[in-house]
């Protein structure tokens, strides 16, 4: 199969000339990148809330709160490296073109195929944060 028997623009024209591959890659190279920035963005959100939260002598328990941007960072590192967008997978779209600009998926199998790649890095982005956050606490600070 290919991408086209999946695929629609906006107008309702199919889509050449992309690499949408269902459940396997649904963006481009910008997008890529977008999703490796927010991956660095949530790095350094879950390092310095682990070092404010160290300064300020919260209770260890507190360090859990590292689990979100440390789930954010998994999310965005996770989406870059598999060039797949959890947020479009679940919503039935995807971009190879400039960011801003979507097409839809209009095969029932492919989009069921997206949303449970999307449902695998959202998983997997929970259990990264839990297991930093759980190393977050258990750190002899």
């Amino acid at each position: 199969m290919t991408h086209t028997m999946f695929s629609v623009s906006p107008s309702g024209f199919p889509v050449t000339g992309v690499g949408y591959q269902p459940g396997v890659c649904n963006i481009g190279p910008q997008e890529i990148s977008r999703r490796r920035r927010a991956g660095h963005v949530g790095l350094v959100a879950a390092v310095v809330l682990l070092a404010v939260l160290v300064a300020v002598g919260a209770p260890p328990l507190a360090r859990l709160l590292v689990a979100i941007p440390a789930a954010m960072a998994a999310s965005g590192y996770l989406q870059a490296w598999l060039k797949f967008c959890a947020g479009f997978g679940s919503r039935g779209i995807f971009n190879f073109g400039d960011v801003g600009t979507t097409h839809d998926v209009i095969d029932d199998e492919a989009r069921a195929q997206d949303r449970a790649r999307a449902r695998q890095i959202g998983f997997a982005s929970l259990a990264i944060g839990v297991v930093v956050a759980i190393i977050a606490v258990l750190l002899p600070v």
